[in-house]
């Protein structure tokens, strides 16, 4: 969905309503900055906790894909993870030591793919709804009201966050201190 040759274009997108294609169009490239940063990273620089308060890179990956998830559910059907949903994703959602023990050994395209899959079935559910619905309004936060326009924000603010994290454990994996 990452059209390279309009990257740093916040614009429509064909089959999105102008309000949802601006916001894919930040989403795609927050992805894409993600991508570039993990690229070619091997499963043991994946799996590189810094200290037992962090997280390791492949365990925010599977964190992105989590959050987005979650969101989906919580806007597109009004509801919290199941039961099911939270044992697949509550660990990636949490992070922190459970995320340290649990999410390791794996290849980059586990991560990518699970990202994509994500992705992909947001893309779906964008293209059922317009701007309007963008501005459906809900309790969030400590109690205070919030618009699924922010919800969707804090999806790939959230990513944006830990790109930061990711190139401070790469920082120190470059650099011989692993």
């Amino acid at each position: 969905m990452i059209d390279m040759n309009n990257m740093y274009l916040i614009t429509d997108i064909p089959g999105f309503s102008p309000q949802i294609s601006r916001l894919l169009s930040m989403m795609n490239y927050a992805r894409y900055t993600i991508l570039e940063e993990v690229k070619d990273l091997s499963k043991e620089q994946l799996d590189y906790l810094m200290d037992d308060q962090g997280n390791t890179i492949g365990a925010l990956l599977l964190h992105f894909a989590a959050v987005e998830y979650a969101y989906q559910v919580q806007t597109f059907e009004q509801r919290d993870l199941n039961e099911d949903e939270m044992s697949i994703w509550g660990t990636a959602l949490k992070l922190g030591r459970e995320g340290q023990e649990a999410i390791q050994g794996n290849e980059l395209d586990y991560y990518i793919t699970k990202m994509e899959e994500v992705r992909g079935r947001t893309l779906e559910l964008f293209q059922t709804v317009d701007d309007d619905w963008l501005y459906t309004q809900e309790e969030f936060w400590y109690n205070k009201p919030a618009n699924y326009y922010f919800m969707w924000f804090h999806v790939f603010e959230d990513e944006i966050n830990h790109r930061g994290q990711i190139r401070m454990i790469k920082k120190r994996f470059n650099t011989g201190n692993t």
